[in-house]
């Protein structure tokens, strides 16, 4: 039986800060569903040219007051990115905590503000260490 990979679900408490969030990253918006008898939104972020690994953002209308929790269920969402210093740069100019730092030019970790385990990984080889992110220390989990 063939199996192909679909997409990757989280609920999301506040939309326009997680769109904002997954923008930043570099997705987009791909298409949406909005449900007025089921009362939520479905809506499908994916990096350019690769709109077949999408993660649906669902949001529940009414809110869902056990969002954001700490729950680890499904793991973490992994990206690739060009420079692993600049994208945890950007991330931090815009109030995001870099939970894992990037000590080794290679690897970070970083939440939503849903709570979503983010792994940023770098493309290629690893880049040389670099300050700040040599020397800094982890923030909480991932």
């Amino acid at each position: 039986m063939a199996l192909k990979y679909l997409h990757t679900m989280v609920r999301v408490k506040d939309l326009e800060k997680s769109m904002a969030f997954y923008e930043m990253l570099g997705l987009k918006e791909i298409r949406r569903m909005d449900s007025e008898q089921g009362r939520f939104s479905l809506i499908f972020m994916a990096p350019e040219g690769q709109e077949d690994c999408p993660v649906e953002l669902t949001h529940n209308w009414d809110g869902d007051d056990a969002l954001p929790d700490d729950s680890r269920h499904f793991g973490h969402l992994a990206y690739e990115v060009d420079d692993i210093y600049a994208m945890c740069q950007t991330l931090q100019d815009n109030g995001v905590t870099i939970n894992r730092p990037p000590r080794d030019g290679h690897m970070a970790f970083v939440r939503s503000p849903d709570n979503i385990s983010i792994e940023l990984l770098q493309a290629g080889d690893r880049l040389d260490p670099q300050e700040p992110w040599a020397s800094m220390e982890n923030t909480g989990h991932w």
